[in-house]
């Protein structure tokens, strides 16, 4: 009698699980039920559903036998994100922000009007104007300054310079005029290299510069000879690339720091293969 007992006894505990487990599939399949009957209600009805859903489902929680524990409901508001915090600028900060756009805007201007008045070689792709952090940039190539092996500066290159520094006159910038030639050695009683014959150019640049009003005092020339190509020296089309003569007008404040708001700009500068020409 006894052993028959405990049998019953073991038999009513047998899968008692099964009754949570289906009152949670009753419960999940009639959440499923309203939320796609309430499918085409507007959004507002929907969130206050939402909402008593979520309040519901917070207070109640299984344990690890699948019994259903009941916990206290939430009392108190609801805890909203922190606002984002706002960055305050010193004076100091806000007169050098202030500095850096007034600076940004005159760039801008430089370029535009060197845009203008060397407008027909822009257009050909001989020239390229661009806008960065560090100020303008001015690519021209060699062959429409330049006659082959030679740093005396043409008629038609002499007109297109004297309208560059007529801009560049009027502004406060530094100005760094750089020579660059292709890879291929000359060996000239004048020019002896490539370097010789890159610096000579960009000295030419620069005292036609002065004589036409620009302060010598913001004025550098450098030759860099062949050791800094934009294209690859291997054929004729990149070494016509290399050969050029570049007007470097720098901003005074240099690169925004990475914390202060907004950026400089970058032009859209034309890029184009240039023709074929010799250094």
């Amino acid at each position: 009698m006894a052993r028959r007992r405990k049998h019953e006894e073991e038999h009513e505990n047998h899968e008692r699980w099964l009754v949570s487990y289906a009152d949670f599939i009753t419960l999940l399949f009639a959440f499923f039920v309203v939320m796609y009957s309430l499918s085409s209600i507007n959004e507002g009805k929907y969130r206050v559903l939402s909402d008593s859903l979520v309040a519901a489902f917070r207070n109640v929680n299984l344990n690890t036998t699948g019994q259903q524990i009941v916990l206290p409901p939430v009392t108190g508001a609801v805890s909203k994100p922190a606002p984002p915090a706002v960055v305050t600028r010193t004076p100091e900060e806000e007169a050098l922000e202030e500095r850096r756009k007034a600076e940004v805007a005159r760039m801008r201007n430089v370029a535009e009007d060197i845009r203008r008045v060397l407008e027909p070689l822009t257009r050909d792709g001989h020239v390229t104007v661009s806008e960065g952090a560090h100020g303008v940039k001015v690519e021209i190539n060699a062959s429409v300054l330049f006659a082959p092996g030679d740093a005396t500066l043409g008629e038609p290159a002499i007109t297109a310079l004297r309208a560059v520094a007529d801009v560049l006159a009027g502004a406060t910038f530094p100005i760094t005029i750089e020579g660059h030639t292709d890879n291929l050695p000359i060996s000239t009683v004048r020019f002896p290299s490539n370097w010789e014959l890159s610096a000579v150019r960009a000295s030419s640049v620069v005292r036609l510069f002065v004589e036409a009003g620009v302060d010598p005092m913001r004025l550098k020339a450098a030759g860099y000879g062949d050791q800094r190509p934009l294209a690859d020296n291997l054929t004729e089309e990149g070494r016509a690339r290399n050969r050029r003569v570049t007007i470097l007008i720098e901003s005074m404040l240099g690169e925004p720091p990475p914390a202060a708001p907004g950026r400089i700009r970058s032009g859209d500068p034309i890029r184009a293969i240039l023709p074929d020409g010799e250094g």
